[in-house]
């Protein structure tokens, strides 16, 4: 038996920029076999093999990669999302929930075993969670969601209990987290471990091979899985950072399935050979600003007002193809968000003036706005390989320079928090729980990497993580809408349609959940999936 204390944790146009894709366009940096003059997935097997084009990764570890989509394939969590995003019963045969002294039980599956083989039992749920509530070294961004434990037991192998210090109404969502196995991980440290790219899981897929130079990471369906055994053999994960490959690796036949921006996925809807799904995502774009740089400490009384000078509309129709919705609320495709009180800028370029000259900004010579003798101007970065940020970023830039504040685009190959840069273009998502916005906005939460801070939005959010019914939760989140929309960290721009383009010989995607940042999610039900080539 185990018993642990815990440590609590605090945490250039608006017209549409298509690139055009073709055949004679194919110069793919990726491998693959050539067969009658095609480019083929590598000789996959028919109904055998997945080939998806995804993201970049250096890590597999669940506890570091919150880019969900491997991490979900390999590992597995006591709970699960189920198709509507509410968490049910994985590793965890049944739990029990006492309100007067605020614990869990979960009792265990039988016969689960890790991919090498070992038994899986509660030593390793005790030692996942001592990492994520007492590792002060542990690089990870979503230590705020397990700060309320302050114990755990394990008082035999099938059975654990997690203690609370407060009721916490998203818990059951944090114990979705993949466990990691205990007899491989203990004693090393979990930032640099090998096991972060040899990973061992209990889950649908086992890890076979991560070919860095060719960009694959290879798995193989886990014949032993407790549940539904997957009918596709053979997952091959391309990591591919821009997204005119991924495009041109779907028509030369080196991938089979990816989510695709919404200008290249358009050019795959109705076209022969190829299926074209559309799914709602909670996935969210806008200019984040790092509250803790000079020019907002000084301005950032400044931020919402931007609001007006943005013709977001314009910025949809135009990047996005008309694929997605204006954002105003960090929470507003979240059943328990979405208040309309809260949507208080619209594109209005007077009230902009107005409000700029109440806020003590006077325009200069040059048409740019001025305060205390300093111009209205800040840098934000964007990684160069993401083409819808650098569009969405670039027509923000040109619209606010029109109204008379300077937004300077910084192209960086990978975000420097070090570099003194204002901000970045981000993308953020409350797909699950409204919950998973407190990591970002309460101050020093663990994912609040622009240094944030209202002391409303923290106690709203407060009141929402730890509201008891549905009702009370709802206000909470209201009020937290509102008062961010006040006083913004974040010049929110739109949310994004989750659009993925695959070969016609795949079936079984459902399009039922809401999805996360960058479309994450879409194989949460890769075990009915079927693939034929």
């Amino acid at each position: 038996m185990r018993k642990t204390k815990m440590k609590k944790r605090t945490g250039n146009s608006y017209g549409k920029k298509c690139a055009a894709v073709t055949l004679a366009a194919v110069t793919a940096v990726c491998t693959g076999a050539v067969t009658g003059g095609t480019v083929t997935a590598f000789a996959a097997e028919e109904n055998k093999t997945l080939v998806y084009a995804g993201e970049s990764e250096s890590t597999i570890n669940p506890l570091l990669n919150n880019h969900d989509e491997l991490p979900d394939l390999i590992f597995s969590g006591l709970m699960k999302y189920d198709a509507n995003g509410k968490p049910v019963e994985d590793l965890a045969e049944s739990y029990t929930f006492d309100k007067d002294t605020n614990t869990y039980t979960f009792k265990l599956r039988d016969g689960v075993k890790w991919h090498d083989g070992e038994a899986f039992n509660a030593e390793d749920v005790v030692y996942t969670y001592k990492e994520l509530t007492e590792d002060e070294t542990l690089g990870a961004s979503i230590t705020s969601n397990y700060q309320d434990i302050t114990d755990i037991e394990a008082p035999d192998d099938k059975t654990v209990v997690f203690t609370l210090d407060q009721y916490d109404a998203a818990m059951l969502d944090y114990f979705t987290m993949g466990i990691l196995p205990e007899h491989l991980l203990e004693g090393e440290d979990i930032n640099t471990t090998s096991f972060n790219q040899n990973p061992v899981g209990t889950g649908r897929y086992k890890f076979e091979d991560w070919d860095a130079t060719g960009g694959m990471i290879t798995l193989k369906r886990n014949e032993d899985y407790y549940g539904k055994v997957p009918n596709i053999e053979t997952v091959v994960y391309r990591t591919v950072s821009d997204e005119t490959t991924k495009a041109t690796m779907l028509q030369s036949g080196e991938a089979d399935l990816a989510w695709l921006n919404s200008n290249y996925a358009s050019q795959f809807k109705d076209k022969d050979g190829y299926n074209y799904w559309e799914f709602t995502t909670a996935d969210y774009r806008g200019a984040a600003m790092d509250m803790s740089t000079d020019f907002w400490k000084e301005n950032g009384d400044s931020i919402g007002v931007l609001n007006y000078a943005l013709d977001k509309d314009s910025i949809i129709a135009g990047v996005l193809a008309g694929q997605g919705e204006p954002a105003y609320s960090p929470i507003q495709r979240n059943p328990l968000g979405t208040d309309k009180e809260a949507n208080i800028y619209s594109y209005d370029l007077d009230t902009f003036a107005k409000k700029m000259e109440e806020l003590g900004w006077k325009k200069g010579d040059d048409g740019i706005y001025e305060r205390n003798g300093q111009k209205f101007h800040f840098t934000i970065q964007v990684r160069d390989y993401e083409e819808e940020r650098v569009d969405i970023a670039n027509v923000m830039s040109d619209m606010l320079k029109q109204a008379g504040v300077e937004m300077e685009v910084k192209l960086v190959t990978k975000f420097d928090w070090d570099a003194g840069y204002n901000g970045f273009l981000a993308g953020y998502s409350t797909q699950f729980d409204p919950d998973m916005a407190y990591v970002n906005f309460v101050t020093d939460a663990s994912g609040n990497n622009m240094h944030y801070s209202n002391a409303d939005v923290d106690k709203y959010l407060e009141e929402g993580r730890h509201g008891e019914t549905e009702e009370a939760r709802k206000k909470s989140y209201g009020e937290f809408e509102k008062a961010y929309a006040q006083a913004p960290g974040i010049l929110l721009v739109a949310y994004l349609q989750g659009d993925y383009v695959g070969i016609s010989g795949i079936s079984g995607l459902d399009t039922t959940r809401v999805l996360g940042h960058h479309s994450v999610g879409v194989m949460w039900n890769i075990e009915d999936w079927t693939i034929t080539k």
